[in-house]
């Protein structure tokens, strides 16, 4: 056979090879490096997502904040080493609650993540993570209060310890620097237009007092916008505001209940409650994006969404690591 032949056959073979090998990383592209994996529980519970997204639907017709707390959850749970429902889990003798720590100060509602717990279980029993539950109930509290829907991957399992003591590491205080702030998210892999979107989240909720009167106490902070000032100040008329009673300002006075790009007309307009949402506004490698989210709802949705998804895939427990809980807030028996 002559060398052409032979160059042909080589071609040919290589092409063959070539598409064979797509074709397979088209089949596996829905699979993640974190072994995470769309639509997870399509054979062993169908239902699953239906029926997180039907019990989110029905909880936040009754309970409108939950939708806040299940936004913060992703957050609190995901951005600390694994996003294991390592958050969800009570104190015991030998372990300090997530929950009780003062980075979690506020977070609350986790009764509403048991209920729907509870409803996978009556469908499926012990076949749907806590972890995933935390984060679809999120994505689908995001979709409640007027944000984007956000197609994540499934698969994690629930974590059997706590991370209390390390909370101070990997979540960055509101009164941090920028910089400190870019480089705790940039470590789990989200970059700074990310940083900017995930603080979009601010859009809706609110702010305990105690987390803004060093801002009116003794002296109000110049920097705040005057207009502002006096409902604050209404809001928090207290110097040391007990942490126990509910005394806060609205994240956004105009569109409290929505998620949306208003945040940052507010922080350009000096009208951020804490100082990060400044700092935010302020800081060089911040602004241009704060700018554009004000302006474009789309570009802050397209980001906040690749940020989530960063977030919701952080060092997952998946294959046989972890455990499938029983209930949320506490670990399976060993026997």
């Amino acid at each position: 056979m002559g060398s052409k032949a032979h160059l042909l056959i080589f071609i040919i073979s290589a092409i063959i090879s070539s598409t064979a090998f797509c074709a397979h990383n088209k089949e596996n592209s829905h699979k993640s490096s974190s072994g995470l994996v769309m639509n997870y529980y399509k054979d062993s519970c169908p239902q699953a997502e239906d029926v997180i997204r039907e019990q989110v639907k029905l909880l936040y017709k009754r309970h409108k904040n939950t939708a806040f707390s299940w936004l913060r959850n992703i957050f609190h749970d995901c951005a600390v080493e694994s996003c294991d429902a390592s958050l969800l889990l009570d104190s015991t003798r030998r372990m300090m609650s997530e929950k009780e720590m003062d980075r979690s100060f506020g977070l609350r509602n986790f009764r509403y993540l048991d209920t729907i717990k509870e409803a996978v279980e009556r469908e499926c029993p012990d076949a749907v993570s806590c972890a995933d539950i935390l984060v679809l109930s999120a994505r689908d509290g995001i979709v409640e209060l007027g944000g984007p829907y956000i197609p994540l991957k499934t698969g994690r399992r629930d974590g059997r310890r706590s991370r209390a003591e390390m909370l101070e590491q990997y979540l960055p205080d509101h009164n941090e620097s920028m910089s400190v702030v870019l480089d705790r998210f940039k470590a789990i892999g989200i970059d700074t237009p990310g940083v900017v979107a995930l603080l979009g989240a601010h859009s809706v909720g609110r702010t305990h007092c105690t987390k803004l009167v060093h801002r009116l106490y003794p002296e109000v902070d110049p920097v705040l916008n005057p207009d502002h000032v006096p409902h604050m100040l209404k809001k928090c008329h207290d110097p040391i505001p007990d942490p126990k009673s509910v005394q806060y300002v609205r994240n956004d006075r105009g569109t409290p209940m929505i998620f949306d790009n208003n945040y940052y007309r507010n922080i350009l307009d000096n009208k951020g409650l804490l100082i990060v949402d400044h700092q935010l506004a302020m800081d060089e490698r911040t602004r241009p994006y704060v700018l554009k989210m004000a302006k474009k709802q789309d570009y802050f949705f397209k980001e906040f969404s690749k940020a989530i998804t960063v977030l919701s895939e952080n060092n997952p427990l998946t294959g046989s690591k972890g455990e499938i809980r029983k209930q949320c807030n506490v670990v399976n028996k060993l026997h």
